[in-house]
């Protein structure tokens, strides 16, 4: 029973969110050969303030 998880900035809609969790659980569904219904994603959604790259916020890079 696989559990993908996906860090990444929040500020995604919904639906944009939902199709990510069914594109990603099929691709995992069909690499793995395994139903759907095994498949667990949890998206955890972080402020680019709180994100840093190359020694500064994300916020001010993106």
């Amino acid at each position: 029973m696989p559990f993908i998880k996906i860090e990444m900035w929040e500020g995604r809609d919904a639906e944009t969110k939902g199709k990510l969790i069914e594109n990603v659980s099929k691709a995992v569904s069909e690499s793995l050969n395994i139903p759907m219904e095994w498949i667990t994603v949890c998206i955890d959604e972080t402020p680019k303030e709180n994100w840093g790259i190359k020694g500064e916020h994300a916020s001010k890079k993106y």
